[in-house]
Parts: C-alpha cells; structure tokens; sequence
C-alpha cells in the first residue's frame, strides 16, 4: 500500500448450480490464496454462493437459508485473513429478496450493497433496493483508498462523486460475438471519464448453460487504463491480479471533479488494513510519453507532427510572416522544427523557399552537423544560408572584456545569444517570423540560454519532449525513404545518430563532438520519464525513484536514478524563470509546461522540501 499502490484482485470461482456449500468452499480456498498473495481487496462475481443461474430456485427457502449459513461459514473460515472481499448472494429482509454483495474482512461483515437496477428477468425474483443513498468504504491507513461496489453495466457517477476511488463490479453478464468487446470499452470510458480504479468480475464455468454461456471475464482498469484482464475462457487463472494506484485516482478526480455535486447521500464505512509495501507486478512503460506498439506510434508521430504544422500555418497567417527563419544546426531539435515549417508552407500552398533556415557555425561546430544541415535544406527545397558568427563572437568578448579561453558559461551563451540575435534581425530584413526549435525536456530542466534560444516568435517544439522527437524524425526518414528520397533518409539518419550536443565547446582533436549533453545533465529517457510522471501525476520523489526503477530494471543503478532525479529537481525549480516569458507553441502532448495553458508556478518558488527526500532516500540505498 506504500505509495498509493494497492494490490487486487479479480476472481472466478467454479460454481455448482444451487450449491452454497461446495460453492463457499471454492470462495474460502480462493480468498485465503489472494490473501496470502498480498491482496488487500477481492472481488468475486454477483451471486457467486449460489450461482447466478438459478432462475425460480432464488425463490425457494431452502437455498435462500442454505446462502446465508454458508456466509457465515465464509466469514468463520476467513477470519485470519486481512483482505477484503466482496462476495454476492441472495438475501431476504422483510418478506422481500435481493440480489446483494457482502463486504467482508477477519470475519465481520463491512457492509452489504443490493442491487438497484434490475432487468427483467432479475425482477422476476428480486426487489429493486433504494437507490436514495450509496455506500463507500474507506481505508483508516491510507485514506485514498475508498471503494464503491456495483452489479452489471457501469451506469453512474455517484460512487466517484461521493470519494469513491475505486469500484467494483460484480457481473453476471453472458458472452455473445461482441458483448466482450463492448464490455472492455464501457468499462474503459467509465474509469477514464470519472478518474477511477475499476474491478470488473464476471461468472464463468459452472453456470447453467440453458440458454447463454459465461466466459469468467475480469478486467482491472485505472482512469481508463486496462492493466490487467483475463480475457473470457481463459484457462487457469481463477484470480487476476495487479496493483492499482489510488493516489493517482484520487488526484485525479481532485483536478477534475471539484465542483461535482454529490446527487445522493453517502455512506462512509470505515476499515483497517495492514500497512506493507506492494510488490509492483504490473508494467511501467519506460516512456510514457507515447505508445510502444509500433502502429499506434506511428499514428502517434504523424498526429503530432500534423498539430505542429497546422498551428505553425495559422501563425504564419495570421502575422502575414513572409518567411519562417529557423536556424539549423544539424541537431534532432532544429530538424524537426524544419520538416514542421516544411509541412505549414506545403499546407498554405506556398513555395517551400518561404521557409528560410539560416546554419550559423560557431567554434563548436563539426564537420558532421554542418554538412547533415546542408544536405537537409536542399533536399527539402529551402532557402539556405550560412552565417559564420566566429567573429562577431570573437568581438563581443573583446567589447566586455571576456578571455576566449575561458570556457565557461559565458563563453557559451554569448554564441547562443549572438545566434538569436541573427536569427531576428534576419527575420526583421525579411518580413518573417524566427521559429523556435527547443523542445519540452529543455524547457523543463532549463537548457536553453536566457533570451538566446530560449526565445523565438512560435516554438513549434515546446510541447515534444526529446525521446518523441526521435521517433517522428525517425518516422520522416521512413516516409522519406519509401517515397525514393533515399539522400534525406540517410541525412535524417545520421543526425539521428547524432549525439544530442549545443556545440557551444570546441570539438576534440578527432573533431567530434566535445561537449555532450547527456553527459551533462543526464538520459533524456529517464528525464522525460520522471518528468512525465512529475507534471501528469504529480508524484513525490520516492514514487518517481520507485517506478523508475520498475520501468528501468539494470539499466541504471539505485544511484543513478537517484542522482539524475535530483538534478531534475533542482533544475526544474531553479529554472522556472525562462518558462514564465516563454513563446507561444502549440499543445501536442497530455503535459506541458506553457505558463498560460497548462503549468502555472512561481519563478521563486522553493525544491527544499522534494530534495530533502532525495537526500533522505540516498541515506537508504
């Protein structure tokens, strides 16, 4: 439970037709499994002590009297077990019988929900309950852990508008060619509209196949992610099984659902579970930024690339910009804001000589980047031209006394600032516009110079983070290549393999590039992941640490992760100053860092309290 995390599961058992007790025999095996395996909460199927299937027999008094002894027995067998589970059967109250589910943990019953909503055919023997008031069960120990039970179709809002955070769904639902497939994307849409964990349990083998058939489908969601299923007629796996995030439900639904009025009354019922540590079982992408299936990725890049392109063509209408200048370095960043301003011009029908990329070499410019630059904007068909600032330099350090040999942070803002300056005044000669190229992981930890790149009339990378950026370049090289343009492939190809480098510092004696950013701040890759995770969930450093390690395996040590973490964090905070004045750019991605549309923070405000439990957490390892 540490951490938001808390373990479920989803089970199904084999049910005998009317048989309470050889029925409540399979639920006290499977409960006391789930719970040695670490299972706070078990769902099992609605009317699991009977089956579901028992038509005209719910009515007779020797089964309805059968169930509830059994219960009893369920709950004297579990007594020793911690987990919580939710089993179902008939019960009657008041010359009345529903269709209920039975909260239960160490042998007490939590609670009991019945059913509100009732077909036809259920009506036939149940009683429609009060759908006046609902119940939620919270957790003592970890507060964001508050539960809502449900039968059938997920219908209503009122369990996540009264705090629930997590539901539970016992079904009955029988299989046809599509009810699977519709199942999965009502229950998806659910969790994703109202911010919620989802356990979704459905009967299987052993009901009446009279007329339908029950396949034993479980799903387990969270804000309408599927982490785990058990697809229907799946063999050998009586219990599914992951972990859910509470505490990401919870912030969630805190971002989203703050002025939703509460349409019934709430129950609360509280409960105690012991507190340990989950073993994270499920998968945690190393980059959440987008999908890993190699089609949807691709969807994903040409989706992005296309935003980038209309919302840079409406700015180039709309500030009649004869031209879009970009300086072109031969880097990742400055190549994708080319094929950008490449695409907006195809898009306005304008010639692509509208397009002006300017390479403004410098002392740390290389041979490879150099000429990448050029092969790129004549194979794209652009106005190019190359501008040495060598020398301009040279004199700007002479006019504020700086040494030339001093290689230092002045040295290399006043190339980055100079190249700037180039890039608007030719802007200014041409009547065009200076298209910014950094991108969102620089934005984040602040690698830019200060009025130097940091600053341009429309960033079309601002919302990208560096690890997307390889992939739609990437992707524009395969286009390229499947359409014969074999030369811009391998350019766009080798500046893939380009290390990522300002090339701010002279190069080394091989002259290759010297100054590497990577070995400077730290992998992209796992910077874009904490990143992600920091502004799209905002989870704490020993969270961040935690999934980090998870998602990365060996690949970095305990030290690493923690190290680079920390560097984040304090850069994030510290540079804060250059997002709050950044350029407009447009949105392509769930997080971004834009002052005036998705991340508002003060330029002062303070890391100390997320370093501190960085410096707490390498006291540990």
């Amino acid at each position: 439970m540490k951490n938001g995390f808390v373990k479920v599961a989803c089970a199904t058992p084999t049910v005998q037709i009317a048989d309470p007790v050889k029925n409540t025999d399979e639920l006290i095996r499977l409960t006391k499994e789930a719970d040695a395996n670490g299972a706070a909460l078990i769902v099992y199927p609605e009317l699991c002590i009977t089956g579901s299937t028992c038509g005209d027999l719910f009515l007779n008094t020797t089964l309805i009297e059968s169930a509830k002894a059994e219960l009893n027995r369920y709950l004297k067998e579990t007594q020793n077990t911690s987990a919580i589970s939710v089993v179902g059967l008939p019960l009657a109250e008041n010359g009345r019988l529903f269709n209920c589910a039975v909260i239960c943990q160490k042998g007490t019953v939590l609670g009991s929900v019945s059913k509100t909503v009732l077909s036809r055919n259920e009506a036939r023997w149940f009683s429609s309950a009060s759908s006046t008031s609902i119940s939620v069960f919270k957790c003592n120990e970890l507060p964001n852990f508050r539960f809502g039970v449900t039968f059938g179709d997920p219908l209503s809002a009122d369990f996540v508008n009264g705090g629930a955070t997590v539901i539970c769904n016992l079904a009955a639902a029988f299989e046809t060619a599509t009810a699977a497939i519709i199942r999965r994307e009502l229950c998806k849409a659910y969790s994703l509209q109202n911010h919620c964990c989802y356990l979704y349990t459905t009967c299987g083998a052993g009901e009446s196949t009279t007329d339908t058939v029950y396949s034993g489908h479980r799903m387990i969601l969270e804000c309408g992610e599927l982490l785990a299923e058990a697809a229907p007629f799946a063999q050998n796996t009586e219990i599914l099984y992951t972990e859910i995030d509470v505490d990401k439900a919870a912030r969630e639904q805190m971002l989203d659902l703050p002025h939703h009025a509460i349409s019934t009354a709430v129950q609360y019922f509280a409960f105690s579970i012991p507190t340990r540590v989950t073993a994270l079982t499920r998968t945690v992408s190393t980059h959440p930024f987008f999908p890993s299936d190699k089609d949807a990725l691709a969807n994903h890049c040409d989706t992005i690339l296309n935003i980038q392109a209309y919302g840079l063509k409406q700015r180039i209408e709309k500030a009649y910009a004869k031209k879009a200048v970009i300086g072109i370095s031969g880097g990742l960043d400055s190549t994708l804001a080319l094929l950008v301003a490449v695409k907006a011009m195809d898009l306005l029908g304008r010639p692509r000589t509208d397009v002006l990329a300017v390479t403004m070499p410098c002392f740390g410019t290389t041979d490879r980047t150099k000429n990448n630059a050029t092969v790129l904007c004549e194979e794209l068909g652009v106005e190019f031209r190359c501008i040495n600032i060598a020398d301009a330099v040279n004199q700007h350090f002479s006019d504020i006394g700086h040494d030339p040999d001093l290689h230092d942070v002045t040295y290399e803002n006043s190339q980055a600032r100079e190249r700037t300056q180039v890039l608007m005044d030719v802007a200014n000669g041409c009547g065009g516009m200076v298209i910014g190229t950094g991108d969102l992981s620089e934005l984040a930890l602040g690698w830019a110079t200060y009025n130097g790149d940091q600053m341009s009339m429309y960033g079309v990378n601002a919302d990208v983070p560096k690890t997307l950026i390889r992939h739609i370049v990437a992707r524009c090289a395969d286009q390229a290549k499947a359409d014969g343009k074999q030369t811009l492939a391998e350019a766009l190809l080798d500046i893939l393999d380009t290390p990522v480098s300002p090339e701010l510092l002279p190069a080394n004696e091989q002259g290759e590039i010297a100054q590497k950013t990577e070995d400077l701040v730290g992998p992209y890759e796992l910077h874009d992941f904490y990143l992600y995770h920091l502004l799209r969930n905002g989870f704490s450093p020993e969270k961040l640490y935690r999934l980090a390690k998870k998602a990365f395996g060996e690949t970095y040590s305990d030290q690493a992760l923690l190290h680079w973490l920390e560097v984040l964090l304090r850069r994030f905070f510290n540079q804060q100053f250059k997002r709050s004045c950044m350029p407009d750019g447009p949105a392509v991605c769930e997080v971004g860092l834009s002052p005036r549309e998705f991340w508002k923070m003060p330029s002062d405000a303070s890391s100390a309290v997320w370093l501190e439990e960085v410096r707490k957490l390498k006291e540990i390892i």
